[in-house]
């Protein structure tokens, strides 16, 4: 028994490193070759951990061979757009203001529902509201509205709004981000007096859900259990 578990300990740690190795991409963000790579990790892996027959060392070399072959094919990816196009293959365009492209169609395989599906997924749900619309080479599709359909934006309205600033977490679940406290030079102290001030005497940090604080001084505080506050114009 304890084999078994040192054995899916260490190929644990192995696919873990083999993943963090190939980036952060999510299933539907991938390359073709990036997903086949995923899903023949997956198998290799299992198979030592299964079968104390097979020596670890039969599961390890194959994946560290996977881990170079990604290495070489996302490296040639960079170097030539001539192999990123033949092994990622190229966006396509499967709506133009014609309508759609029939050949295009037949030549990713995907019908009708298909295309109506991914437009959906865009937030458009007429065929008169697309301009374009793009296969990508990750299988995800891309729309341009017609002028009439677009969002409508600040810089269309010519509207004069200030720069967005990312909220920072300084408490999480009762802890100290200690490390985020000095993205906005602030301090515990900061933290501690700006609680008792907002919430009460009775306030303890260990009692905060979440305490984020942007750079323009816009913040969110929540206390276990409680509803949350939000404050603007808070002097960091």
């Amino acid at each position: 028994m304890l084999t078994i578990i040192i054995r899916a300990i260490v190929i644990y740690v192995l696919v873990l490193f083999v993943f963090r190795i190939m980036g952060k991409r999510q299933i539907g963000q991938m390359q073709p070759y990036e997903l086949v790579l995923t899903l023949i990790i997956a198998d290799l892996a299992t198979i030592p951990m299964a079968e104390v027959s097979v020596p670890v060392l039969h599961g390890i070399v194959p994946l560290l061979t996977l881990v170079i072959l990604h290495f070489v094919l996302s490296q040639l990816s960079k170097l030539s757009p001539r192999i990123a196009q033949l092994i990622s293959g190229k966006p396509v365009i499967v709506i133009n203001p014609k309508g759609i492209d029939y050949i295009a169609m037949k030549s990713l395989d995907i019908s009708i529902d298909d295309l109506f599906e991914g437009i959906r997924g865009q937030g458009y749900f007429a065929m008169e509201q697309v301009q374009y619309a793009i296969m990508e080479t990750t299988g995800k599709l891309s729309v341009v509205p017609k002028a009439g359909y677009a969002p409508v934006t600040n810089i269309d309205l010519k509207n004069k709004v200030d720069n967005n600033f990312l909220p920072v977490n300084l408490v999480c679940e009762g802890q100290v981000m200690e490390n985020n406290l000095k993205l906005l030079n602030v301090d515990q102290e900061f933290v501690k007096s700006f609680i008792l001030k907002k919430i009460g005497k009775s306030a303890k940090i260990k009692n905060v859900l979440l305490f984020t604080l942007d750079k323009s001084g816009n913040a969110y505080l929540q206390m276990k259990g409680e509803e949350f506050k939000t404050f603007q114009g808070v002097k960091i």
